[in-house]
């Protein structure tokens, strides 16, 4: 989910991952066999790389890892996942960008239709609201245990396009081109820097204020859109303050 306080929001959505584990690794085993189609080798496949590296971090067994590897590969028969993306708006007119990987398009586009009308948002032709999005790499470093002025000296000099200090936050925020996300994330790894997060994400260019009703509604809507079989990521420019979101 990606908005402003960024890093608010992770902790949000994560608070129910231990209850939702199977489902995540059911996402991650979608993602992990859609990226091997292109090719089975992590070294030579950065999207197949990031979904390992997820699975790892909620501790997948390596057989199912592998097995996954294998469906998209083709040496084990397996689902045909159709890659799509959706996209509407919320409530107050936030944008939506949703990532989805399903057997079943139309059964998937009607239940993504039915969260978001039921959840005071609508779904959007193509390119609606893509346009406000841009496509980068994303890492986040906890700040307790790192320098600022060491880290943004290593992340810069290993091709990083921007890094964000929020004093709200726990993380500082690593903006990277899709193309240097690798290297940025291994410099850093390099220094012995614990990385939250490194993923490839869709950043707002500009955000919607919401505030009371609309805010508590936008949030359950991301919640619900999450909750989704078929839905791996969800991206949307709204800005709400952190106390509604942790609340």
């Amino acid at each position: 989910m990606s908005g402003h306080s960024k890093w608010s929001q992770i902790k949000h959505k994560k608070a129910n991952t231990d209850a939702k584990k199977g489902k995540s690794f059911t996402k991650i085993v979608k993602e992990i066999t859609v990226a091997a189609r292109s090719g089975g080798d992590p070294d030579g496949n950065p999207r197949l790389r990031l979904a390992i590296d997820k699975a790892k971090e909620v501790n997948m067994p390596s057989e199912n890892i592998k097995k996954a590897i294998m469906k998209g590969t083709g040496e084990l028969p397996g689902v045909n996942y159709e890659e799509v993306i959706y996209e509407g708006y919320g409530p107050g007119g936030a944008a939506v960008l949703m990532d989805v990987l399903t057997d079943n398009k139309n059964r998937t586009v009607s239940e993504i239709r039915h969260i978001l009308s039921k959840n005071g948002g609508n779904l959007g032709e193509s390119g609606c609201v893509a346009w406000i999005f841009d496509k980068r790499g994303y890492i986040l470093v906890d700040k307790a245990k790192v320098d600022e002025d060491t880290l943004m000296s290593i992340a810069l000099d290993a091709g990083a396009e921007d890094m964000k200090n929020d004093p709200k936050e726990d993380n500082y925020e690593i903006i990277t081109a899709l193309e240097t996300l690798d290297t940025v994330k291994n410099a850093i790894a390099g220094h012995k820097m614990d990385i939250s997060l490194a993923e490839v994400t869709m950043l707002p260019k500009n955000y919607v204020p919401l505030e009371g009703n609309a805010a508590e509604q936008m949030i359950r809507l991301i919640d619900a859109l999450e909750d989704h079989d078929d839905i791996q990521n969800v991206y949307a420019n709204f800005d709400i303050a952190d106390d509604t979101l942790k609340s």
